[in-house]
């Protein structure tokens, strides 16, 4: 883990200095992270690299793993997929699973935070233990909250109601409320294995291992292998432009512990490109930070062609490496690309193809959206910003008023 001194070189001493001054003022305070999965996922990647830069700010931050199984998993999809917007059928038997686990995890984990931070629906009822330990609870929801299904929506507002503040990742996920809703963006790390500089030679080794080209351009997407993420309207997207331009196709991510139907994506997905030798479908183990960021930097255009996101850090990371987008228009992604500016924003697979096809064939129109996109992430979406507002989040929680008196 770098030291925090190092970002100073990419955001400037001034805000390295301000994030020790409000992290001075949490002094004595635990910040305690609970989530589902410690590998795969955004949620466990944004706290892999945030928990040990708040220790380095002397901020005691921890990080607890609730237990499931794989049925536990399954239900948590399904609610995944229902805040999404996607129709499934969810009994009260799942309803009632669902809190068995979470109170016997409730009943083993160690509430040492004087803030309890919650991630996400899977440990939601935890805060039934609040009774009982005290203390400020925040709920974090990093996923899209535009459409939910009914019923799930219900029964998590009745826990999201017993929190002191939930936090979003856009303002259309904003919900009403009984308790303070708070805007956070998510983050990447510029100095994270899967964002920094790369020697070209470590680029070319990564494309030489895979079999892939540099003599054609590469479209890439990089994501986990979910329905939500569309990788079979990619290849519908590729085989469309295929006809005009030759290119290749990377469709690269790996799974999540708390993510059961991977598998059965990748298998799909794997299917539908078995018949075209310039489709590469990598199923990446979680320790390919490097690779992914290979890939990246080797691509011509980066795609995002998700049908629901809560905010798509992999858009974010692909216009750090300056890198051209095309991206879907939903969730957190529109805040990160302002559209024709610093990347292109779609809403079928007939546009999509469209513009993959315009920006390959038009290199200059996609270095210009690519130059604004960097500096668009640099200004908004960087680590320090976010570790910046979850500082004053949380000093926010012991002042009664909506100024923090620092």
């Amino acid at each position: 883990m770098p030291s925090i001194k190092k970002y100073a070189s990419i955001v400037g001493q001034s805000v390295i200095d301000e994030l020790y001054f409000l992290a001075e003022r949490l002094e004595g305070k635990v910040i305690q992270n609970i989530n589902s999965t410690a590998v795969g996922g955004g949620v466990a990647e944004i706290l892999t690299r945030m928990v040990p830069i708040l220790k380095q700010l002397g901020v005691d931050a921890r990080w607890d793993v609730i237990k499931g199984n794989e049925k536990f998993f399954s239900i948590t999809k399904k609610f995944h997929n229902a805040l999404h917007g996607v129709n499934i059928p969810i009994n009260s038997e799942d309803f009632d699973y669902f809190l068995q686990v979470n109170h016997d995890n409730a009943t083993e984990i160690d509430f040492c935070g004087d803030v309890v931070f919650v991630h996400d629906p899977q440990p939601i009822a935890l805060i039934d233990k609040r009774d009982e330990v005290g203390k400020k609870w925040i709920w974090r929801c990093h996923i899209d909250f535009t459409e939910p299904q009914t019923d799930v929506i219900t029964f998590l507002e009745s826990y999201i109601d017993k929190y002191d503040a939930a936090v979003f990742s856009a303002p259309a996920f904003s919900r009403e409320l009984r308790v303070p809703q708070v805007l956070v963006s998510p983050s990447i790390d510029p100095l994270s294995d899967k964002n920094k500089e790369l020697p070209p030679e470590k680029i070319n080794a990564v494309l030489k291992q895979f079999g892939i080209s540099r003599r054609r351009p590469i479209v890439t997407q990089i994501s986990r292998f979910d329905y939500l993420k569309d990788p079979l309207g990619v290849i519908e997207v590729y085989k469309r432009v295929k006809k005009y331009i030759d290119c290749q196709l990377v469709l690269a991510g790996g799974g999540a512990t708390d993510d059961p139907e991977g598998l059965k994506v990748l298998e799909e997905v794997k299917a539908a490109a078995i018949d075209d030798p310039d489709i590469y479908v990598l199923y990446l183990p979680p320790s390919s930070d490097i690779t992914i960021n290979a890939l990246q930097r080797a691509s011509t255009v980066i795609l995002q062609k998700s049908l629901k996101e809560g905010f798509g850090l992999t858009v974010a990371e692909a216009l750090w490496k300056e890198k051209p987008v095309i991206a879907s228009s939903v969730g957190g992604i529109s805040l990160q690309i302002a559209h024709k500016y610093s990347g292109i924003l779609t809403y079928s697979i007939e546009g999509t193809a469209y513009y993959l096809k315009q920006l390959l064939q038009d290199p200059e129109y996609a270095r210009r959206l690519s130059f604004n996109g960097k500096a668009h992430i640099k200004n908004n979406f960087l680590i320090t910003r976010h570790i910046r507002d979850y500082l004053l989040l949380f000093l926010s929680l012991y002042h009664g008023h909506d100024i923090v008196h620092l």
